[in-house]
């Protein structure tokens, strides 16, 4: 059997939601009208929470600041938000559970409903190279233009991503037994779908459904 291990990124090996902190972050630059932005930003991580978030107008949304200053300054805002948000909060906690996976040979991926730009680099950080993450659509000058391409890894659709990942890896659900660590419960189709789900971090809601099936549950940072 091939073992593989599938985390989660927000608020499982992060203790913060790196798509909402990277808008904020935004705000903080400048880049955005401050009023609109915070409301719709709130709004929007509201309806992630209880599980209702429109994908499509979200990653429209999220995606404008960058779009309108282009890939340079882009890539020049991500390298500060790595260094001054992201890499301060990555708890030792997180990189000895990757590591533990890794040793013991597992195949390791990060899946995650936010978007490539923002997660790659992050994943780097946590010395994970494999990521399933929403893909950004390009233009024909070869920027984003504020479209999903494909199918949008976000609750069902983390499924499709990984069974779109095996056909091209050539695995097979049979013969691979997954682990799964999550916090929420957008992600019940997945954890329902793997071998060993682990309610991680895990919000109320996917708490109490752990408890009820009898699901490991997993306080990986117990200081917060």
């Amino acid at each position: 059997m091939k073992k593989l291990t599938l985390f989660d990124l927000d608020h499982t090996l992060l203790p913060i939601d790196s798509d909402y902190a990277w808008g904020e972050f935004t705000l903080s630059l400048g880049w955005v009208d401050p009023e609109h932005f915070k409301e719709k930003n709130d709004q929007f991580y509201s309806d992630y929470q209880k599980g209702t978030l429109d994908i499509h107008e979200y990653v429209e949304f999220a995606t404008e600041a960058i779009r309108l200053k282009g890939p340079v300054q882009a890539a020049l805002a991500h390298e500060q938000f790595m260094q001054e948000i992201i890499k301060p909060v990555i708890k030792k906690e997180a990189i000895e559970l990757i590591r533990r996976h890794q040793e013991a040979g597992d195949h390791i991926m990060i899946v995650t409903a936010t978007n490539e730009f923002v997660t790659r680099p992050i994943a780097s950080a946590l010395g994970v190279n494999e990521l399933i993450a929403v893909e950004l659509d390009i233009d024909e000058k070869g920027w984003i233009n504020g479209k999903i391409k494909g199918v949008p890894s976000m609750r069902e659709g983390k499924v499709t991503r990984l069974e779109q990942w095996f056909a091209h890896k050539g695995y097979k659900w049979e013969n691979t037994d997954i682990t799964f660590y999550s916090d929420s419960t957008n992600d019940l189709p997945l954890l329902s779908a793997v071998n060993h789900p682990v309610a991680t971090n895990p919000d109320s809601k996917l708490r109490a459904w752990a408890l009820e099936k009898g699901w490991p549950i997993l306080d990986l940072f117990p200081s917060l």
